[in-house]
């Protein structure tokens, strides 16, 4: 029996009589995890006992280890006019002369050696024997060992299934020195491997990406991974090119609104697709990823993955690209579309504010003409008629500033200008002293309807609510509620109240509610909007205007119909800043 002495680092490895008869011993047992120099002695003894043939699949990296040894190698060429050996290795740039190096140890026909990409670990497997997760590098050293026949068969499979899909390794070779890539077509079941390669695909943009998420949770689950941020810093660093199709909403609004402050140039569209169970990815094209998904609304990429197609087949990419510009094409032509809607619809809307302004305007406008012509050109009037028409003229000249002051407003608001003059004051106290205000404005207009502002119990004995706001401005708004309460109200009960929001601690809610002629079904969904008014009085404006107040001081405004169908009830938030019990 020929004896293999070689020493490496602190190790002596022996392949000889003496342990030739400890594996056949050891062989006895069906399977083994195995370490250190056991590893490289089991290694060996399959070449030595294979008669037939032995096929070896390795990572980049197990051409030199196995080479690493003079053991090894000897054992290699032992063989290679007796067995036939198949290799197929992962070839790239860094392990090209190692691959080299085997194949002429090897001494067999280069078609014996094949590169693929799908290597994941180091095995050899002989007729009745298989040694897998092979690690060569010390001090790991570590390997499992069967000799069960379905596992050596099932190993059999798998190393013939990567070897028919596997190209040529010359092939790869000139590949590789060329700066050619080979066209490849992965399906890829493992979501592990599929989420490392979305993640690496990302990672590796340059010029351009294209996105199709399949729901608003794929988006989500991919901002959960990385690939966001990746595509975030292609567009920001590298001026990549960056298009995303997604379903938006309120679930993932924050992440669009992080990559727009981030990456303004990133490019999103709303595609609403309920039914969808597919995504793409399209990256420089030259590559691509399509996700086949199993549970769509999954949280973790883990849950809803099915499988993902990966490839750099032209054919595909291009095909994929077309499909994506025609989806792309349509979301535009389909905004493009809402945008002309809204434009004829806001067109409308100013015609009819023209109209509504017009009437406006000359409504103050003619007494106050009218009446002024009667002072001056009467003389003999007596205080108390002189007074009254005095009053008419007041009382329309405050109209037009009204709504001077309205359409002043509405010009700040959309230039985003309405300065906010904030102040600590007790909302309370606003509230009862505007109220009072109206409820005396009633009774002198001899309308049947009662103004009441009404507390809880429990807030009887709270002596202020504290908020940290323009006093003028909420003024107006509540003046604004209060006066549309009043209009549309021939009589019944005006109920006001100011609450701690039940839901949040930190703001408080003020409610109007009336039970007058309720909230037009036509005009409810467009209420707040500018001009947005069926009323042959007034411009449409105010609540536009009441509604920017609020939400400039980080509040919300609200309305419904009551559910007893008679009248509305409009309510605005506002952030507490203290309450004093």
């Amino acid at each position: 029996m020929e004896v293999f002495l070689v020493a490496k680092g602190q190790s002596v490895y022996k392949y000889s009589c003496v342990s030739v008869a400890y594996l056949q011993i050891w062989r006895l047992e069906k399977a083994k995890i195995v370490h250190g120099t056991q590893v490289v002695n089991v290694l060996l003894d399959i070449f030595s006992s294979a008669t037939n043939e032995i096929s070896i699949c390795g990572n980049p990296k197990f051409p030199s280890q196995l080479l690493s040894l003079d053991i090894t190698k000897k054992a290699i060429a032992a063989k290679n006019n007796r067995t036939n050996q198949r290799y197929l290795i992962e070839v790239g740039k860094d392990n090209i002369q190692s691959c080299r190096n085997l194949m002429e140890i090897v001494a067999q026909n280069d078609s014996n050696f094949r590169h693929s990409g799908e290597v994941e670990a180091n095995f050899v497997v002989s007729e009745k024997e298989y040694l897998g997760s092979i690690t060569l590098k010390e001090p790991h050293q570590q390997a499992i060992y069967s000799n069960m026949k379905d596992m050596v068969e099932q190993q059999h499979r798998i190393f013939d299934s990567l070897w028919n899909r596997a190209i040529p390794i010359q092939d790869r070779i000139s590949e590789v020195e060329e700066g050619r890539e080979h066209e490849f077509y992965e399906v890829i079941n493992d979501y592990k491997k599929a989420q490392e390669k979305y993640i690496d695909l990302a990672r590796s943009v340059d010029r351009e990406a294209l996105l199709l998420f399949a729901n608003s949770k794929a988006m989500m689950r991919a901002y959960r991974l990385g690939v966001l941020d990746y595509l975030i810093e292609a567009s920001s660093k590298k001026g990549a090119l960056i298009r995303i199709v997604c379903p938006l909403a309120e679930e993932n609004s924050e992440i669009v609104k992080k990559m727009s402050e981030e990456a303004p140039d990133i490019r999103i569209l709303n595609y609403d697709n309920a039914s969808s169970h597919s995504g793409l990815l399209v990256v420089d094209r030259a590559k691509l990823m399509r996700f086949e998904l199993k549970e769509p609304k999954a949280e973790e990429f883990s849950e809803a993955i099915g499988f993902v197609v990966f490839s750099n087949s032209k054919a595909s990419i291009e095909s994929s690209k077309s499909f994506f510009e025609l989806l792309w094409n349509e979301r535009i032509q389909q905004e493009k579309l809402k945008e002309y809607e809204k434009l004829k619809e806001a067109d409308k809307m100013k015609t009819e504010f023209i109209n509504v302004a017009a009437h406006e305007l000359r409504t103050p406008i003619q007494p106050i003409i009218g009446l002024g012509e009667v002072l001056r050109s009467r003389n003999t009037l007596n205080p108390q008629e002189y007074n009254e028409y005095l009053d008419v003229i007041i009382r329309n000249a405050k109209r037009l500033q009204q709504l001077a002051d309205d359409i002043l407003d509405v010009t700040k608001i959309e230039s985003q200008s309405l300065k906010l003059k904030n102040e600590r004051f007790d909302l309370q106290e606003l509230v009862t002293a505007i109220v009072n205000e109206y409820s005396q404005l009633i009774i002198k207009s001899n309308k049947n309807v009662k103004l009441e502002y009404r507390l809880k119990q429990e807030q009887k004995n709270t002596s202020s609510f504290f908020v940290y706001a323009d006093r003028v401005r909420i003024s107006q708004v509540l003046t604004n509620l209060l006066t549309n309460a009043i209009k549309f109200t021939n009589e019944g009960d005006i109920i006001v109240t100011a609450e701690i929001h039940d839901g949040n601690k930190n703001s408080i809610v003020v409610r109007v509610k009336d039970n007058g002629a309720g909230i037009d079904s036509e005009i409810l969904p467009q209420l707040f909007a500018k001009f947005a008014s069926k009323s042959f009085q007034g411009t449409g404006l105010g609540l536009f205007i009441s509604k920017s107040i609020i939400e400039a001081h980080g509040g919300k405004m609200w309305a419904e119909n009551n559910s007893d169908g008679k009248g509305a009830t409009f309510y605005f938030s506002l952030p507490l800043q203290k309450v004093t019990v």
